[in-house]
């Protein structure tokens, strides 16, 4: 079964891919959807699409949403990146609409604030006046509308889906509004579990414009090209997963899982690289103590850099983390980086997920 949702998955992938779609489109697109979110997933390197169960799925993978314990869960995360010059923020929330489905809504903003704005710098006499100075943000913000629901007829599978709304802001300068749509399907038999994911199945559409009114002195100042409105496209990309529950006896359980990421935007620095089709593998284990305390382990970021001397290496960036679950609350922590393999600027990452239940009468 899972093995058709995959194949309609990739289908459906090549038919939304034109040619001249390939050709276009760049290749890091709304790349701050690539983060991540939760620190369970990123201390086992994103390899969650087949063990997503909890609020976050409506990131990793909507169909996981409808296995989420409690009438409401709430998911936050804050986490600074480059020094603290960029900060991201995630809050998400995800309910049952019965007793087969569930829906989420969750947010995203990245972003570097307080960017000094010098272009009024110099008044109209040609003093410098530090008193024009002004300031801005670069954010891009996500809005994720998620449900997904239970399978009547196949037990064990689950389906999903996002609707995604994108706002990218440089000051006011430049804003873009998109759209995209996800779909995930979950499949369990027994202890083994599978996952697929196809984030922005019909290409994400990002409509660019531009300020050129207060922009376009400056430009010709500094010789530069006045930036035209236009679209930026985010191409699909097809995410697989397995895993396998590993039990002994009931207090002790481990659950590696494994993940494939399909990119279709052409070659790309990682372990199978090639045009237009390049794939990405991680792996992520998470060992836990009778569901109270959890050990975790990822390793992604497989790719081969160049040195100054022309010499070649393989790098990969390891991820790791830890958590405890009291009653409906879940405190994690997670060490890893974002950015390029082999690099020492690793990140600490916190996450909060809180399960709310009605009382009883």
């Amino acid at each position: 079964m899972i093995a058709r949702l995959c194949c309609l998955l990739i289908l459906l992938l090549h038919f939304c891919l034109s040619p001249a779609q390939a050709q276009n489109a760049p290749k890091y697109s709304n790349e701050f959807l690539s983060i991540g979110v939760g620190a369970r997933s990123l201390g086992m390197a994103g390899s969650v699409v087949a063990s997503a169960s909890d609020v976050t799925s409506g990131y990793w993978n909507p169909a996981g949403l409808v296995l989420g314990k409690g009438d409401l869960q709430i998911g936050l995360m804050h986490s600074e990146y480059f020094a603290g010059i960029a900060k991201y923020d995630y809050g998400a929330v995800a309910a049952p609409m019965d007793a087969t489905s569930t829906a989420g809504v969750s947010i995203i903003r990245f972003a570097i604030d307080d960017i000094i704005d010098s272009t009024d710098l110099i008044d109209a006499d040609g003093n410098i006046n530090y008193d024009r100075l002004k300031s801005f943000s670069a954010a891009d913000y996500a809005f994720l509308f998620s449900y997904a629901r239970q399978s009547k007829k196949i037990e064990g599978l689950r389906l999903g889906g996002n609707v995604k709304i994108i706002h990218r802001k440089v000051g006011d300068f430049a804003n873009a509004w998109g759209f995209g749509l996800d779909v995930g399907a979950q499949y369990q038999k027994d202890k083994w579990g599978f996952g697929a994911v196809g984030k922005d199945i019909t290409s994400t559409f990002n409509a660019w414009k531009y300020n050129t009114e207060e922009l376009e002195d400056v430009f010709i100042q500094t010789g530069n090209e006045i930036p035209q409105n236009g679209l930026e496209l985010t191409l699909p990309r097809l995410i697989l997963g397995i895993n396998y529950r590993f039990n002994f006896g009931e207090r002790f359980s481990v659950l590696p899982e494994a993940n494939l990421d399909f990119t279709f935007d052409g070659k790309r620095n990682v372990l199978v690289a090639s045009n237009p089709v390049s794939v990405d593998p991680h792996f992520g284990v998470e060992a836990s103590y009778r569901d109270f305390i959890f050990i975790r382990g990822g390793l992604g970021g497989i790719q081969q850099l160049e040195d100054f001397d022309g010499r070649k290496s393989w790098q990969t960036q390891p991820n790791f983390g830890v958590g405890i679950k009291i009653k409906s609350v879940s405190i994690d922590y997670a060490l890893t980086n974002i950015g390029s393999s082999g690099s020492s600027l690793y990140s600490n990452i916190f996450s909060l997920k809180f399960a709310f239940f009605k009382q009883k009468k």
